[in-house]
């Protein structure tokens, strides 16, 4: 039966495309997907970098409603990703719902009518009954304060924002940052520079990522027996949260077998004793974002490689200047360092009940009720919010966890004839701090522990604090009781 209620589905990335599949498919038909750029995708139409993978098995990253076979290897390549989000648009309907080129700049909540009014950048005003941010977390590139950063007279660019019209040949490259996306960019890169010079300030426990290609062979036989497609799904998501997931969990024997699985993987690859010791870290693996490649210390190893562990110190017209006085020219620099995560400020200003803004009420941390709803924000079912990202598992389960969930709450407010659906702000504390005595028994909570997972002041605001397995059960059933539902106005008579 087809629904009245409009939504709003703001960004046309993985997130926001399955929101609006689900959406449809549940009877919502009245769906529009805003998304600012010109086409869909999100973090994967952003990342163009060379050598951009995603490091989850194509086997559990693609949607358990959506497998395709237009995948060459067991790690998807940014572009077959970003083709698979094409493919959803235009496999599932989506096109006439999409409006690309549109950037909401602000959503405000109109208590009187029980609607969001949408404002876009050319000054277009859409109503929609409920909204679903989409928004994700790692969209917003950080390029850190160095100093002299803007008088450096060659090309220098982010690595989300890769500036493709520069010809890396034999040219002196620095890259700063040795993390998530620099392990991926710089065997690539070490091939076209003349030298590239690797800027690191803290050494990352890395495993192996033994990725290979699918062979035409095995997707035919995928074919004829989806059932055994489907298992071997289900025992790479087994592995990835009950195995892997005990590295974070902090028990003995997971952070036991995980540190030597990375120190092996280091020791294999790395002879020289000296560069082994400059990588590896002196803090608990699983602390930070656990990297897995396996060409990146191969990479290292080149004549045309160094890596500089010494601080910067500033960068200059010819290059960057370390603590040491050691100068470093360079024809052009890569900044691999990162994105903006705890301060949580979306593209859009979000105002709701009462006037209260988004911004102010994450402004100490960033809180959500099951990471999808906020107290005084009603008819609003975020993807990917606070506390929802993982180390160890894939965030696309947990992105269909949270449209199923928000497809039952719209469901349970229109069969109750109710005009909103605010979760309290008792349900919010009490369902926050249940996660953070969770949160503090993990590798994240340690003090020695400094990650972009959490705040200068320690508060966990990026990860979620169990299994996957938990927070599918958590998310299950909308629990009535922790929501206020408003009653529709009377219309009053013309």
């Amino acid at each position: 039966m087809s629904s009245k209620t409009s939504v709003a589905v703001i960004g046309a990335g993985l997130g926001g495309l399955c929101a609006a599949i689900r959406l449809k498919e549940a009877g919502f038909d009245n769906v529009t997907i805003l998304e600012k750029a010109e086409k869909v995708g999100g973090t994967w139409r952003d990342n163009s970098y060379p050598g951009c993978a995603c490091d989850t098995p194509v086997a559990l990253y693609q949607f358990s409603f959506a497998p395709s076979l237009g995948w060459s290897h067991l790690f998807p390549r940014a572009p077959e990703v970003q083709a698979y989000t094409e493919y959803m648009a235009d496999n599932f309907g989506l096109r006439p719902h999409l409006k690309l080129g549109t950037e909401t700049t602000s959503a405000v909540w109109d208590e009187a009518k029980s609607v969001w009014r949408l404002t876009t950048k050319t000054g277009e005003t859409i109503e929609a009954d409920a909204i679903v941010p989409a928004l994700g977390q790692l969209n917003r590139p950080m390029i850190p304060e160095i100093k002299g950063r803007d008088s450096f007279k060659g090309p220098a660019f982010h690595s989300a924002r890769w500036d493709h019209k520069v010809d890396l040949k034999g040219k002196r490259v620095g890259v700063i940052g040795s993390a998530a996306s620099a392990v991926q960019l710089i065997p690539e890169v070490a091939k076209e520079a003349g030298h590239l010079t690797v800027f690191q300030r803290t050494p990352n426990w890395v495993i192996p990522r033994l990725d290979r290609a699918i062979t035409e062979e095995e997707k035919a036989l995928m074919m004829t027996a989806l059932e055994i497609a489907h298992l071997g799904r289900e025992m790479i998501y087994a592995n990835a949260d009950h195995l892997f997931w005990q590295v974070f969990a902090w028990t003995k024997e997971g952070r036991a077998a995980y540190t030597r699985v990375a120190l092996n993987h280091l020791e294999e690859q790395v002879p020289d004793a000296a560069l082994r010791k400059k990588l590896t870290p002196d803090y608990p693996i699983g602390c930070k974002r656990i990297l897995i490649t396996d060409d990146f210390y191969p990479a290292l190893m080149r004549d045309n490689v160094s890596l500089v562990t010494e601080r910067i110190d500033g960068i200059t017209p010819e290059g960057v200047k370390t603590a040491d006085g050691a100068m470093h020219d360079l024809d052009v620099i890569i900044y691999a360092t990162g994105f903006e995560t705890t301060g949580w400020h979306w593209s859009m200003d979000v105002v709701g009940r009462g006037g209260k803004r988004l911004d102010d009420a994450w402004r100490e941390a960033p809180e959500a009720y099951l990471g999808i709803a906020t107290a005084g924000f009603p008819n609003m079912f975020m993807l990917y919010g606070p506390n929802t990202n993982l180390g160890h598992n894939t965030i696309t389960f947990m992105i269909e966890r949270q449209v199923e969930y928000a497809v039952k709450a719209l469901q349970e407010m229109e069969a109750r004839g109710a005009a909103s659906m605010e979760v309290t702000k008792a349900a919010q504390d009490r369902f926050n701090h249940e996660l953070q005595a969770d949160l503090a028994k993990t590798t994240w909570a340690d003090p020695g522990c400094n990650s972009w997972y959490k705040t200068a002041d320690g508060r966990i605001t990026q990860n979620w604090g169990s299994h996957t397995r938990d927070y599918a059960k958590a998310t299950a059933t909308v629990v009535l009781d922790d929501y206020t539902l408003g009653a529709r106005q009377a219309v009053p008579a013309e």
